[in-house]
């Protein structure tokens, strides 16, 4: 897939689709990104995810904002290039799921 079919915005049956392939990610009500709390024990394990997370958006020169407390992160997608929500959205989603889901020291 080109990085130019990544940056098409998708209408609300596409994103519904998507957010149906991710666990727990859901829409914002302005529809406007999709998002996704992460829990921790700790601050510690929190600092940790969120770190890794900016490894992996450095990377793909993707970036997410992120909402950060002691033991949670709210991570929120969007492309602001285009205009909305993107498969590259749903992409970086995949693989923070997968670093969440894979790295049992979260």
């Amino acid at each position: 897939m080109s990085n130019q079919n990544l940056m098409q915005l998708l209408n609300t049956e596409q994103i519904t689709y998507h957010l149906s392939t991710l666990s727990g990610w859901q829409l914002t009500e302005a529809h406007a990104e999709i998002y996704k709390e992460f829990k921790f024990k700790n601050f510690y394990h929190t600092m940790a995810f969120v770190n890794a997370v900016a490894w992996l958006a450095h990377q793909v020169n993707h970036h997410p904002d992120l909402r950060v407390g002691y033991n949670y992160c709210h991570v929120f997608y969007s492309s602001h290039d285009a205009g909305g929500i993107t498969v590259q959205d749903f992409k970086c989603a995949e693989e923070v799921e997968a670093l969440f889901n894979t790295h049992t020291h979260f």
